[in-house]
């Protein structure tokens, strides 16, 4: 139409359609399961800290691969944050660090690995990531399939939505750059529903 090849588009009355794709994640007791899990061979407990860790920042396996010591800043508030560019989005995402990740920054702090390759955590390729998820999710008698993107889910709804963090701050911690893309994981939080109907009907009953 630009070059003025044709008269009018053919696409004009084509209307894309979307699909709702569910999104798993785990919940609080599956979280804590694997969590404290003891593994004897190191490579799954390596895999199953990297998997938490990003469980507890919310950041997608491209973005924990790359993390550098100096991604770990002092934050606003005087703790440590995770200063990052989303590959998928190029957008910056800001996260504090809660006690959980701390704790596993700290225990690969003079790891070997992520000495020599200058890296944050000894994160191994997406292929063996997931292949040691699987592993783990049977070791664990967790049925849902784990993939190092339902550590993202998880902090999206169990971690931070679940627990009254506002949707604003959840979608900025996640580098959405759009809300609507955050609020796919408040429409499945049931949960959440009825825990604010709840503290509405104690306010209700009052009157």
């Amino acid at each position: 139409m630009e070059n003025e090849w044709i008269d009018k588009s053919p696409f004009t009355a084509y209307k894309g359609k979307t699909k709702n794709v569910d999104r798993f994640y785990l919940n609080k007791e599956e979280l804590a399961n694997i969590a404290g899990k003891e593994f004897l061979s190191e490579r799954l407990k390596q895999v199953r800290d990297v998997f938490i860790f990003c469980c507890f920042t919310g950041l997608a396996y491209v973005d924990v691969f790359k993390l550098k010591q100096e991604n770990i800043r002092k934050g606003i508030d005087g703790d440590r944050w995770i200063f990052t560019n989303r590959q998928k989005t190029k957008t910056r995402s800001s996260v504090p660090l809660l006690s959980t990740a701390v704790e596993i920054v700290d225990r690969y702090a003079t790891n070997k690995v992520c000495l020599n390759k200058g890296l944050l955590l000894p994160v191994p390729s997406n292929q063996k990531m997931n292949e040691y998820l699987k592993e783990i999710a049977d070791l664990c008698g967790i049925e849902k399939k784990l993939t190092s993107h339902i550590a993202r889910h998880t902090f999206a709804t169990t971690v931070t939505l679940l627990n009254g963090v506002p949707i604003e701050s959840v979608s900025k911690m996640l580098g959405h750059t759009n809300i609507r893309t955050t609020q796919h994981y408040a429409k499945i939080l049931d949960i959440k529903v009825s825990e604010d109907m709840a503290v509405l009907k104690k306010k209700l009953a009052m009157i």
